[in-house]
């Protein structure tokens, strides 16, 4: 904030930050507009604004305590983790006391006996998956971003990743959670129960409401017996209608040790290939149509020559034309990496229009095809790069065009493409976001996908937890005009 935005605050504002000081001490305090400049646009670029500051308490009684000075200054609140996102749900609009929960990032407790963990919101995935990992257990959610996201953002939008086939989505490894409501007050829900049957289940109000209900500060979330064995694989198949037969087919044959299924088109594979060093094409055949799957089973038997064998039989029977298992852990790492630096590559190249985008797994080749055929009706050069969890029926969707100045021109026909892509995602039955939330991005869109009961409930909510809107204002839920 420069010395003329310092002259204008309001007095209810200078006292609001000179309470925020004495809460979190001037070293946690951000007011100078290099200071908060990193907390002020989302991962992609794509949205930015200026809070009135950043402040980064240390625990969940210097959160309440913010909360509570935020509320009796009548200020709005934006709650931020690592800053991942892809929708905007974590960036200021302007204006906000920004609440960075990164320092909330200690394990509060692990319970091999009763499977569980408890970590606070600002614990990175992987810090979480360590800390599991020390107890010779596993804490499933895996992501891309696992290094940086954090727990608490990743409860905010129910986030999925790579191992929902099995596990679950964030929603299913939540036991219990600690919560700062819109007026301080603390709710300890942080129960490691399987069995709580004793009124309204309060934690799912907070998984997937994108900070808008409440500050989430801590977890309990559920462990699993670490796999003794995992076998991985990279499949060329002929397209998605043969990936999903291939999904099918595997389920059948081992049931829940098929633990990963993930879809990659030709353009996502080629993005990396050439953006991200130290890659290469795994199979060297010549598949130049051909569709990636990466398989993983994870278990306690012989699972790399059950997979060989179940690959073989599906190249007997067409599902599959060529496939190479991993021999190593190096190598089971280079071919997850093929996968989880697609996002990074892209972003290389420009702003896309991203489709985080949820469709029952038995219309997911129907969906490819009639959206492909409908937006290169609108732009033939378009470029297509469709990835994602098939497992689940999760994929992203994102288009862009190769030349950048067409790109600038491209992005700005965002609401018409991306009305064609979400109105074939509901004919089909599907869902608008699967994993990214809604955020800035989407938060209007929604409007036109859920009916008039389901957003008349959903204001309820709102209302009642957050009467005055100051929980997140601008993300997942739009204003009522």
């Amino acid at each position: 904030m420069d010395a003329t935005a310092k002259s204008t605050l309001t007095a209810t504002q200078t006292a609001l930050l000179a309470e925020l000081r004495r809460i979190a001490s001037a070293d946690y305090l951000c007011i100078d507009a290099a200071d908060i400049a990193p907390f002020c646009t989302d991962w992609r670029g794509r949205y930015t604004g200026e809070p009135l500051c950043v402040v980064q308490p240390a625990n969940t009684d210097e959160v309440a305590a913010v909360v509570r000075a935020c509320a009796a200054a009548g200020v709005p609140m934006v709650p931020q983790g690592g800053n991942t996102g892809l929708c905007g749900g974590a960036t200021p609009m302007g204006g906000e006391v920004l609440i960075s929960l990164r320092r909330l990032n200690r394990i509060r407790s692990v319970d091999a006996e009763n499977n569980a963990l408890t970590a606070e919101a600002g614990c990175t995935l992987h810090a979480v998956q360590e800390a599991a990992c020390a107890i010779h257990r596993l804490f499933p959610l895996s992501l891309a971003s696992e290094g940086s996201a954090t727990l608490g953002g990743n409860l905010s939008t129910n986030a999925g990743g790579v191992q929902v086939l099995r596990y679950g989505n964030a929603r299913e490894l939540t036991l219990g959670l600690e919560v700062v409501l819109p007026d301080g007050r603390i709710w300890n829900g942080l129960r490691a129960l399987r069995k709580d049957n004793t009124g309204y289940d309060l934690k799912h109000l907070f998984i997937g409401a994108e900070g808008t209900l409440g500050l989430i500060t801590a977890a309990t979330v559920k462990l699993f017996p670490r796999p003794g064995a995992v076998a991985t694989a990279w499949v060329a198949v002929p397209g998605p209608a043969a990936a999903v037969a291939l999904l099918g087919y595997l389920r059948d044959l081992v049931d829940d040790a098929l633990t990963a299924f993930e879809l990659i088109d030709q353009n996502s594979l080629a993005l990396v290939l050439r953006h991200i060093p130290g890659t290469r094409n795994p199979l060297r055949t010549g598949h130049p149509d051909a569709w990636q799957v990466l398989v993983e089973f994870s278990g306690h038997d012989e699972l790399t020559q059950r997979l060989e064998n179940a690959l073989r039989g599906a190249i007997e029977n067409g599902q599959a034309l060529d496939a190479i298992l991993a021999k190593s852990e190096a190598q089971r790492q280079a071919l997850w990496a093929l996968r989880e630096h697609i996002s990074a590559a892209q972003k290389n190249e420009g702003v896309s229009i991203k489709h985080d985008i949820a469709l029952p797994v038995s219309r997911i080749d129907e969906f490819i095809r009639r959206a492909n055929i409908a937006l290169r009706g609108h732009s033939s050069d378009i470029r297509i790069v469709c990835f994602g969890h098939v497992g689940d029926g999760n994929l992203h969707y994102n288009l862009s065009k190769v030349d950048s100045q067409s790109n600038e021109n491209f992005i700005a026909q965002s609401p018409v493409l991306n009305k064609i892509v979400y109105d074939l995602v509901s004919a089909l039955g599907g869902s608008i976001s699967a994993e990214h939330g809604l955020g800035q991005l989407k938060c209007h869109a929604v409007l036109q996908y859920k009916s008039q009961t389901e957003m008349d409930l959903m204001r309820v909510v709102k209302t009642a937890f957050d009467p005055r809107g100051l929980m997140n204002p601008g993300k997942l839920l739009p204003a009522v005009n």
